[in-house]
């Protein structure tokens, strides 16, 4: 029994699935948005989002740690600037998961896993219809 045991295994032993995290999460950060099956977009979310939290307190330590989850240069740098930028403001929820239907082949459900764009544009609208 998996009795108050967290997280999905789907079908890998815990090496394969780090490093599927890992590829997700540099992904999503690289390309702002990909394309997965949806168990994959529900296990890797809540990891996404606590890389980006962890980036935001731009310490030694939550750099140290990025460094082991972030795969890429390209993408730890994007990480450190663009999006800890654009989520400053933003005490959570990063991310999220838009259901596109099954894949043709096997008949899996597929999303999208996106991040949120940034709020400024929302409060610019708001100030503009103000004005």
């Amino acid at each position: 029994m998996r009795h108050q045991k967290s997280g999905k295994k789907l079908n890998r032993n815990t090496a394969e699935r780090k490093s599927l995290y890992r590829n997700l999460i540099t992904s999503v950060i690289t390309h702002n948005r990909i394309r997965t099956t949806e168990s994959k977009a529900k296990a890797v979310k809540p990891f996404l989002e606590k890389v980006i939290t962890m980036a935001k307190k731009n310490t030694d330590a939550a750099r140290r740690m990025l460094s082991s989850e972030v795969m890429t240069d390209e993408a730890r740098n994007k990480l450190n600037t663009e999006l800890v930028e654009r989520f400053k403001d933003r005490p959570g929820g990063y991310s999220r998961i838009l259901k596109l239907g099954p894949r043709s082949g096997d008949q899996t459900k597929m999303v999208y896993l996106e991040l949120l764009a940034s709020d400024h544009k929302k409060e610019e609208k708001k100030k503009s219809k103000e004005s």
